[in-house]
């Protein structure tokens, strides 16, 4: 009860845990720390096999060739896998992963990973990859968005049985830190679908609690498990981000954060982190925004634009966090670094819609790639130019139905701001044609009573 009613209030700490659980908690499951890997095949002890101390050693020995040859493989898939699946590649990452599921079906690996593809390919799919998304209040609206029932009972299919082979290891071994981990990782995988795709954000917030309890039952039995600390360090900075009030209530629970020392956990992960290392850079982009240290997030995504060179979502963030790094510059009287850094992020637009390979790889996303665009300009205060990013984002013939709904709001208002009111009305009215998706509706409306004015920028708190 108490979750719900605070969901309808929609706290800005509430946003953003959902921000977080959505777009980047499961991010981690991009990457699993196999250095701990209970392998399929059981080691051979001398009291089981009849044979002399002498066979019995040549039986460990060869044993244990296998048991390599079999991580080699598991790593090996895996590897492939996530390979293909941070380059957008989901049918790709899907085949590997239904391999892995099939050379090991005891393990919880092959279903979990399977239900990831499907939830990352899904969010892309209806343009909610990019993380300035989930800052908006109106994300968290009531709205007719719906989803395929296919695509829901198909997750929770994999989900259950990534579940249920983790529980069987622990029932055997309550000690194993890997099942408990991958518990954990399902959890998370649950709260993040709940939260981005079905839009049951009391249920994302269970399940994501429960992510983290086991994630520290984990580090508990493997103090060195650094990939566990990811969600851990997330709740730490969430929570240490709580307005009073609600901290307090928090405290209550025994739950308590710090925004530093959550930040410092998922640094460590990116240094000491087993294959959890690029998961922690991607988690940390947001939050240095949020902070502010544009500079730093601006360095991690060009670092994984780089590394993942077909995932041009990365260069999304990256122009974003440059066209953020540049309003600071302006704002502190570097109008011309804060100039040459629009430049450099206004190129990497520019280059996505010219460049012809990556609009093939990108071919259905143009509409994502107009609206960031547009976005960027409305930051740097140029809005006639942002309204005609958002114009065009809206037009692109295979928009995604709610993507187009947002530029259509999008454009009115930065026309408001560009002082051409009439060509506003025009925009805000049909978003009132269209269906109601992320408050649309309740904003247009409010855009026909009145000119659109911006926002005062919010501070981010220092706890």
């Amino acid at each position: 009860m108490m979750g719900e009613v605070v969901m309808k209030r929609r706290l800005p700490a509430v946003l953003f845990v959902l921000h977080v659980t959505v777009l980047l908690l499961i991010i981690l499951l991009a990457s699993y720390s196999l250095a701990h890997a209970q392998t399929a095949a059981a080691k051979l002890q001398p009291e089981a096999t009849g044979k002399t101390p002498a066979s019995a050693g040549a039986a460990i020995t060869a044993t244990a060739a296998t048991v390599e040859v079999d991580r080699a493989r598991f790593d090996k898939t895996r590897t492939e896998g996530f390979e293909a699946l941070y380059n957008l590649d989901y049918e790709g990452a899907r085949a590997r992963f239904k391999e892995l599921a099939r050379a090991f079906p005891d393990h919880p690996a092959g279903p979990q990973f399977l239900a990831a593809s499907l939830w990352l390919e899904t969010l892309n799919a209806s343009r909610r990859l990019q993380s300035g998304l989930y800052n908006n209040e109106s994300f968290y609206a009531k709205t007719e968005d719906k989803v395929d029932p296919k695509i829901v009972a198909q997750f929770k299919e994999w989900t259950r049985a990534a579940k249920g082979l983790a529980e069987a290891r622990l029932k055997k071994n309550p000690k194993d830190a890997e099942a408990l981990y991958f518990l954990g990782a399902t959890q998370g995988l649950k709260a993040a679908f709940a939260g981005a795709v079905e839009r049951s954000f009391v249920s994302a917030l269970r399940s994501g609690s429960d992510a983290v309890d086991k994630h520290r039952d984990t580090i508990k039995v493997d103090p060195n498990y650094h990939d566990a600390e990811l969600t851990v360090g997330m709740q730490d900075y969430i929570v240490g981000g709580l307005a009073l009030p609600y901290k307090i209530l928090a405290g209550m629970t025994g739950t308590r954060g710090s925004k530093k020392r959550g930040l410092a956990t998922l640094e460590r992960v990116v240094r000491e982190g087993e294959w959890a290392k690029d998961d922690a850079r991607v988690m940390l982009i947001p939050l240095y925004k949020r902070e502010k240290r544009f500079a730093d997030a601006a360095r991690f995504a060009r670092d994984l634009a780089a590394k993942y060179p077909k995932n041009y979502l990365f260069k999304l963030e990256y122009a974003d966090a440059l066209v953020s790094q540049a309003a600071t510059e302006r704002a502190n009287g570097g109008a011309a670094a804060a100039a040459t850094t629009e430049r450099e992020a206004f190129a990497i637009f520019d280059a996505l819609l010219r460049d012809k390979s990556t609009r093939d790889a990108a071919a259905r996303q143009l509409d994502l790639i107009h609206f960031q665009y547009g976005e960027a300009l409305f930051v740097a205060g140029q809005f006639e130019r942002a309204a005609k990013e958002f114009t065009a984002a809206a037009s692109v013939p295979n928009a995604e139905a709610n993507q187009a709904t947002l530029a259509r709001l999008r454009a009115a208002q930065t026309l408001d701001l560009a002082g051409k009111r009439e060509d506003a009305l025009a925009q805000y009215k049909l978003v009132l044609a269209r269906p109601n998706v992320y408050d649309s509706q309740e904003e247009a409306k409010r855009g026909v009573r009145e000119p659109y004015r911006r926002p005062a920028a919010k501070q981010s708190e220092d706890n």
